[in-house]
């Protein structure tokens, strides 16, 4: 895909280092001080469940500006099915370009790439007030429970979309996180060594 100034594309195995990089700069003190989502992208590359037909990355004027990647998961429906269906992220924009569209018209477009593989939903935690504008709801209005959240516990991070009218119809149930996602903090600072130094602060807001 290409327009105006950015170019939206499959993620190559050159591209592996730059990329998370790029997602360090991103996430580096949003969440935590410092920050796990390079090391998380490092790992899943390699997980059964990362979908390699939608790791994608955004370029403009040959820089890595954005990317975002989709893993297979399921749903433990209460009736005993399980419903297969995609999570996502890491999903990041370049800081000095964040706020600008880019990250909406990126996620925009890998979701299309998504529902033309024929998957039917994608559940993820996140900002509803920015992922809402494409579509995202929450997933408890699906009657999706995120796993090992008391029910009394606020799931407003925990959103839904579907890409398939009607997929999660009937389906009532419990989601399950990919393992990949779990990664052990020695082994992110082990990784992290190889990157160049960045001080790690506690901000207001973050929630870890």
């Amino acid at each position: 895909m290409k327009h105006n100034d950015y170019h939206i594309r499959l993620e190559a195995k050159e591209d592996h280092r730059a990329v998370e990089h790029l997602i360090r700069e991103a996430f580096w003190n949003v969440y935590r001080p410092g920050c796990s989502e390079h090391y998380v992208m490092h790992v899943l590359r390699d997980d059964p469940a990362f979908v390699k037909e939608l790791d994608f990355v955004m370029e403009q004027n040959g820089r890595l500006i954005g990317q975002n990647m989709f893993m297979e998961t399921v749903i433990q429906a209460d009736d005993g099915r399980t419903i297969g269906v995609l999570t996502m992220g890491p999903i990041g924009i370049a800081p000095d370009l964040q706020r600008k569209g880019y990250g909406k018209i990126l996620l925009d477009y890998t979701l299309e790439k998504a529902a033309a593989l024929g998957y039917g939903a994608v559940l993820f935690e996140g900002n509803i007030g920015f992922y809402g504008n494409s579509g995202f709801d929450y997933a408890s209005k699906f009657g999706i429970r995120y796993h090992d959240l008391p029910e009394d516990a606020d799931a407003s991070f925990f959103l839904c979309k579907e890409l398939i009218a009607g997929y999660l119809d009937g389906v009532t149930g419990v989601y399950l996180t990919p393992q990949g996602y779990y990664v052990d903090d020695a082994d992110v600072e082990a990784f992290d060594r190889d990157f160049p130094p960045k001080e790690k602060l506690k901000l207001p807001g973050q929630i870890f």
